[in-house]
């Protein structure tokens, strides 16, 4: 990165976030922000393609120089979420916000992206610059990006996520898996209704629902191996009209995060054995959906040691640390199982300013310095992998 002034971009990079903000849209409908991404990097000069994986936005930057290929990915969709925030830049759409950071992600890769497109002489390589639609739905605008050809050619791919938990500054993360896969479930059990007092000629749906509850707490208790991290978790229990009457039907849904492939598979296997015992038990049918989600997120050991070996000579070694693994999931994981990569946290919180609010809260903000270390990073990973892969070709 030499000298560069990024602090003169930086304004920009405000700029163009807070317009995202201002103009959320929804997983697969980034119609506008599309738009604005692509007339953007065509007015840096950029080889641009809009309209991938839907809504998507891919631009080229080929160096002067010959050499590998790095991606580098943002996601732009936003949230269903109400924006209670009191700030000039608040969303403008009723409903919708930038509850998780993307525009904060998007801005931060178009500051990459100019940087980029005033270093080609020196640039050994290309740079292949990732908007990404729909991170936030499953199962994911990744898949799509992928099967339209964004990692053709690719040779290592880095991601970062603005994180509110850690102070601004800070900067994280870790080889192996970091983030969980993620797969949902809808029960729908059918019983036989009728009057409360008369619960022996009926099927209680409840009481079905509410020992299947109980039933499916064991499953990583007592069948997943205790040295594996996992969670499964009833989001709702939706059943009956009135006080007496015996329900004919009960829907259960949730939520199952794991870290590694084994772990996962066991947990499907027994959760649809012991849901449809219950039931039997009970008398009662059921239709199960499991919804297979993002896999776990696995960092590759090289790249991971690349980061921090990388931002330790940009930040200093006090601002770079080793993140837990973490349940939340991120549909990133499906780039690095196709290539080399690692997915870094930037911190964005900074409780001096109020900015405390996690992830999906409808006061969620940022600390946008974060922005401007997340290109710095991002800039750094490049520059290092192609320079390092030039020497040794």
């Amino acid at each position: 990165m030499g000298n560069y002034n990024w602090e003169a971009l930086f304004p920009d990079m405000v700029e163009w976030r807070r317009h995202l903000h201002r103009h959320p849209e929804l997983s697969y409908q980034e119609h506008h922000t599309m738009k604005f991404i692509a007339d953007l990097l065509m007015s840096f000069g950029i080889e641009t393609t809009s309209g991938v994986g839907d809504t998507g936005v891919i631009g080229v930057i080929k160096g002067d120089l010959p050499g590998k290929t790095v991606a580098l990915r943002a996601d732009i969709d936003a949230l269903p979420i109400q924006d209670e925030k009191e700030c000039e830049y608040a969303s403008q759409v009723d409903g919708v916000m930038h509850a998780c950071g993307h525009d904060g992600h998007t801005a931060g890769l178009l500051a990459v992206a100019r940087y980029f497109s005033e270093h080609r002489a020196t640039l050994k390589g290309e740079i292949r610059l990732i908007f990404q639609p729909g991170e936030e739905v499953c199962p994911g605008g990744a898949l799509k990006m992928i099967a339209a050809g964004a990692l053709e050619g690719v040779d290592v791919i880095y991601g970062v996520h603005l994180w509110s938990p850690l102070p601004v500054g800070i900067l994280a993360s870790a080889a192996g898996p970091i983030m969980a896969s993620v797969d949902d479930f809808v029960i729908d059990i059918t019983g036989k209704g009728g009057h409360g007092g008369i619960p022996h000629v009926t099927v209680d749906s409840v009481l079905t629902g509410a020992q299947l509850v109980v039933q499916l707490q064991s499953i990583v208790s007592r069948n997943v191996n205790p040295l594996q991290p996992a969670v499964l978790t009833i989001g709702t229990i939706n059943s009956g009209t009135a006080k007496n009457v015996i329900a004919e039907t009960c829907r259960i849904t949730g939520t199952v995060r794991t870290f590694d492939e084994e772990t996962r598979a066991v947990i499907r296997k027994r959760f649809d054995e012991v849901t449809r015992h219950v039931c039997a038990m009970n008398g009662a049918e059921v239709e199960i959906d499991y919804m297979m989600g993002y896999p776990p997120l696995v960092n590759h050991a090289s790249e991971t040691e690349r980061f921090f070996e990388v931002a330790t000579e940009v930040f200093g070694a006090d601002h770079v640390e080793v993140t837990p693994p973490m349940m939340p999931a991120e549909d990133f994981a499906y780039y690095v199982q196709e290539v080399p990569g690692c997915f870094i946290f930037v911190g964005v919180g900074n409780e001096d300013k109020g900015i405390t609010y996690p992830h999906h809260h409808p006061k969620f903000d940022m600390d946008e310095a974060g922005m401007l270390n997340a290109a710095k990073i991002l800039t750094a990973l490049a520059e290092n992998y192609l320079q390092q892969s030039a020497v040794e070709t």
